[in-house]
C-alpha cells in the first residue's frame, strides 16, 4: 500500500525535527514571543507605545549557491547565520532594528543532524542580531533536490522611527565614505567563486569560503545612538555590500546629482578575493560588482562625524577605513 513516508515524505520524523527546532528557538526568543514554534501562525507583541511613530521594514533573502560548498565539506553550522545576516543586514541599511525572523529550509533527503545545525546557525545569528527566531517552514520534497542537497532562505521584519529613517537622501557633496571590514565573501559571488575552484580546491579553502556573514546589526545601531557633543551622529546612507557589490549598492543609497568616489588603495581586501581573481583572470571591474572585496558595509556621513565612527567602530572591535567621498555626478559609483 503506498502511503506518504513511502512517497518521500516523513511525517513522524519531521514532527520530532519540529520539537528540537522549537526547543533552540526558546534561546533567542524575546520577552515579545508570545508562543514558541508549532503553532499556525507566530505570535509576536509589538509595543507600539515604544515608538512615537513607527514604520515596519522587511526583507527576504537567502544563502544562494554557498550552500553547494557546505554540502560538499559537510559543514552546516554556519550558514544559518548567513541567511540571518542576509536579511537583518539589508533592513539595517534602513535604520531599523530587526524584530524577528522566519526560515524556509526545503529538501529532499537530508540527514536530522544537518538539519538541526542549519537551525542552530539560525538561531546563533538570531541572538548576534538581537531578533527572535519565530518559526518558518521546513520543506520536504521529494526529488526536487539531489540527495543531500537543501535550500535556505528566511524573512527579517524591523521596525524604525518614521523621522529616523535613513534612505540617502540626506547626502551631500563633501561626505565620506566608511567602509567597515566584511568577514569573508559573505554570501555573494559564489557562483563565479564555484567556476574557478575545483571540488578539491573548494574542500581545502571550506574554512574561508564558509565564514559566516558579518552582521553589523549591534554595531550599526549603538552608532546610530551615539551622540557628540549632546549632538546625535547622523549617519546619512548605509549600503549592505552584496550583490552587484559597490558599483550596484553603493549607487542604490546615492541621490540622482551625486557620486561616490571609491579609493580601492584605502584598505586591503582579504587575501581570498586576490587568489580567486588570479586563478580566474577576473577584471578588476568585475571583482567590485561581484565581490563585497573586504568591506561589508559603507557608512555615509559628515566629514566631521568620520573620527567618531570610526573610534566607536573600533571600540566594537570593528575594522573601518575611509574609502571615498560623495561628488556632484549621475548617480554613479567611481572606483580608482
Amino acid at each position: 500500500m503506498l502511503t506518504y513516508k513511502k512517497a518521500g515524505v516523513d511525517i513522524d520524523k519531521a514532527s520530532l525535527f519540529k520539537k528540537e527546532i522549537a526547543a533552540i528557538a526558546r534561546k533567542s526568543a524575546g520577552s515579545e514571543v508570545l508562543k514558541g514554534i508549532g503553532s499556525f501562525g507566530s505570535f509576536f507583541d509589538f509595543s507600539k507605545e515604544r515608538y512615537r511613530n513607527p514604520v515596519l521594514v522587511s526583507s527576504s533573502d537567502g544563502v544562494g549557491t554557498k550552500l553547494k560548498i557546505a554540502v560538499l565539506a559537510n559543514r552546516h553550522d554556519t550558514v544559518g547565520i548567513d541567511a540571518v545576516a542576509m536579511n537583518v543586514n539589508d533592513i539595517l541599511c534602513c535604520g531599523a532594528k530587526p524584530l524577528f525572523f522566519l526560515d524556509y529550509i526545503a529538501y529532499s533527503k537530508v540527514d536530522s543532524c544537518v538539519l538541526l545545525d542549519i537551525v542552530k546557525g539560525l538561531n546563533a545569528g538570531c541572538i548576534q542580531a538581537g531578533c527572535s527566531l519565530v518559526g518558518g517552514e521546513t520543506a520536504q520534497m521529494p526529488d526536487m533536490y539531489n540527495k543531500g542537497e537543501y535550500d535556505l532562505a528566511g524573512f527579517s521584519l524591523g521596525v524604525v522611527e518614521k523621522n529616523n529613517i535613513i534612505d540617502g537622501s540626506k547626502i551631500e557633496a563633501g561626505d565620506v565614505l566608511i567602509g567597515i571590514a566584511s568577514s569573508g565573501l559573505h554570501s555573494n559571488g559564489f557562483s563565479l567563486a564555484r567556476k574557478v575552484f575545483s571540488k578539491n580546491e573548494m574542500k581545502r579553502y571550506a574554512s574561508e569560503l564558509l565564514k559566516p556573514t558579518r552582521i553589523y546589526v549591534k554595531p550599526v545601531l549603538s552608532l546610530l545612538r551615539t551622540t557628540q557633543n549632546a549632538r546625535r551622529i547622523t549617519i546619512k546612507g548605509i549600503a549592505h555590500i552584496t550583490g552587484g557589490a559597490f558599483y550596484n549598492k553603493v549607487a542604490r543609497i546615492l541621490p540622482s546629482n551625486l557620486d561616490a568616489r571609491i579609493d580601492k588603495n584605502s584598505w586591503r581586501a582579504n587575501q581570498i578575493f586576490k587568489l580567486i581573481q588570479n586563478k580566474g583572470n577576473i577584471s578588476e571591474r568585475e571583482m567590485y560588482r561581484t565581490f563585497n572585496m573586504g568591506i561589508g558595509m559603507v557608512l555615509v556621513v559628515s566629514p566631521q562625524a568620520q573620527g567618531q565612527v570610526k573610534s566607536s567602530l573600533s571600540r566594537m572591535n570593528l575594522n573601518s577605513w575611509v574609502i571615498g567621498e560623495i561628488i556632484k555626478g549621475k548617480k554613479e559609483v567611481i572606483i580608482f
